[in-house]
Order: structure tokens, then sequence, then C-alpha cells
């Protein structure tokens, strides 16, 4: 069992809405839907998280 720790969005609402994890991963990042973590994440290269990240702040 991997000891990850995932984190959610700082904007997750507080009752159980839609949510988004990330954790640190070996080879970059990891990125999982918080209600059905057991259908896996997306890995992501850190250069890609940041790409991510910018595009969705546009």
């Amino acid at each position: 069992m991997s000891a990850r720790k995932w984190r959610k969005s700082s904007y997750s609402a507080s009752n159980g809405g839609n949510c988004v994890e990330v954790a640190r991963l070996a080879e970059g990042v990891g990125v999982r839907d918080s209600k059905s973590p057991e259908h896996g994440h997306l890995s992501l290269t850190s250069a890609q998280f940041a790409a991510l990240l910018a595009q969705l702040k546009r």
C-alpha cells in the first residue's frame, strides 16, 4: 500500500462536494477525484502540473 499523502483542494467544500486531490509522486504529481480514489489517478510531471495550474488560473 502506498504511503502517499493526498491533499484536497483548498476550494473543496466541507460538505463533500466536488473535490480534487493531489499528491507528490516520485515521477511528479498525482491528481485524482476524492470521491472515487479507487479509480486511480492521473500522473503528471512537475512541468505538466505547473502548466495545468497556469492554464486553470487564466
